[in-house]
């Protein structure tokens, strides 16, 4: 996304500088706008007037984000002000991009803005339940508690990262080396073969048939076939990117055989976790339930959360609008219930949020303990093909021969 950097007055008419990610020049004076800023230069920068980083997706993670909300509410806690942290933020943080916005953060609040009127500028960066924390820490003036749950939040949220890549991982290397020795296998080795078997004659076994095509194929047309390999992966992120491609690709992501439920209680956690950070801190359930709908991270289950938000504003139970949704396990519409019956919604959320935690924890070990023999039965049996294609042939040689 393009980077431009800004000039504005805040309310109190004094000039603060900063930088912002936009589509476009007129997108950045909206912004600037909304967050009550009077634009008085935008200026596009080029690519040699950009920050080179050798981090290059350059992206701020959950980790990177429990770190800075972590170090802030250590800091306040010593007794610092607010813009004083910021300072000592801004010189200590590891991220390249946090470096930067924590840096133009300092200078908006040194200009008389509220630390969450200023992470609003940087939105593509800062979640919605970071900006709405915080600027519930400065109403009730216990800034240090709203980054002590956000840190403790993102802790958690980068946790269940973690678990799903680390189920994810071993299957994914294991699938690529395979692809390769299998490659190898198929474009260098059976053609050494093919040709000795050529020479020597006789009728070939219908399997050794269909390795000789398979293999005949890659080799002449290897190009074609990276090629089409790539155009698919680029058909698919586009599509996956598109409204009924993130629909479809959603579903899929809740209905699958093993993952399937494995996804689900990722949710469940991101829900739950989420949803009491935010009651705790007062925020009012119609926009915790806002908040919550963009980070669980799977479309129909967004869709579905704001179509629940809606019937919750016109004054039915959260719990009857998420049974109908057929997403969340029967714990967690029960323990809803029961949290909206005794007025304990946050604490109950809270002991739900652990409990899917470890449910996850679980769910990610026994998956990747089954995964791996199913990895190794099925590379046995490919390469088992291509072995048995290659000996059989060579039998019914040594078979003639003999006779």
């Amino acid at each position: 996304m393009p980077e431009f950097t800004y000039i504005a007055l805040n309310n109190q008419g004094k000039r603060i500088k900063g930088k912002i990610e936009s589509k476009d020049k007129k997108g950045v004076f909206i912004l600037l706008k909304e967050n009550g800023f009077y634009p008085m230069e935008v200026v596009k920068l080029g690519v040699l007037q950009k920050d080179i980083s050798f981090n290059f997706t350059n992206k701020v993670s959950s980790k990177d984000l429990a770190i800075f909300c972590r170090q802030f509410s250590n800091i306040i806690n010593a007794g610092v002000t607010a813009l004083e942290a910021l300072n000592i933020l801004k010189q200590q943080t590891s991220n390249k991009k946090l470096c930067d916005i924590t840096n133009q953060m300092y200078e908006s609040v040194k200009g008389g803005e509220p630390i969450s009127e200023s992470m609003k500028l940087h939105g593509n960066t800062f979640p919605s339940i970071l900006i709405n924390m915080v600027k519930a820490g400065e109403i009730s003036g216990r800034l240090d508690i709203a980054f002590d749950k956000m840190a403790k939040h993102f802790e958690k949220e980068n946790k269940l990262k973690q678990n799903i890549k680390k189920a994810i991982t071993y299957p994914a290397i294991v699938s690529v080396i395979a692809i390769i020795v299998i490659t190898i296998l198929l474009t260098y080795v059976v053609p050494k073969f093919v040709d000795m078997l050529t020479d020597i004659g006789g009728e070939l076994p219908a399997t050794t048939k269909i390795l000789i095509i398979i293999s005949t194929f890659l080799k002449k047309y290897w190009c074609a076939v990276i090629l089409v390999i790539l155009g698919m992966f680029l058909l698919f992120r586009y599509y996956s990117r598109c409204e009924k491609g993130k629909l479809l690709f959603s579903n899929i992501k809740l209905k699958l055989p093993i993952f399937g439920k494995l996804n689900k209680k990722v949710i469940s956690a991101r829900f739950t976790s989420t949803l009491s950070t935010l009651l705790g801190s007062g925020i009012p359930l119609i926009k915790a339930l806002e908040i919550v709908a963009k980070i669980v991270d799977n479309y129909v289950v967004e869709k579905a959360l704001l179509n629940a938000t809606e019937e919750v504003s016109r004054g039915i139970e959260l719990s009857t609008p998420l049974r109908n949704l057929n997403i969340f396990p029967p714990m967690v519409i029960h323990m809803i219930k029961i949290g909206e019956e005794t007025g304990t919604l946050e604490s109950i959320m809270e002991k739900v949020a652990d409990y899917y935690d470890d449910e996850v924890d679980t769910a990610v070990t026994q998956l990747t303990t089954m995964i791996e023999p199913i990895i190794i039965v099925i590379l046995a049996i490919i390469v088992g093909f291509i072995v048995l294609s290659i000996i059989q042939p060579m039998f019914s040689i040594y078979g003639s021969i003999s006779k």
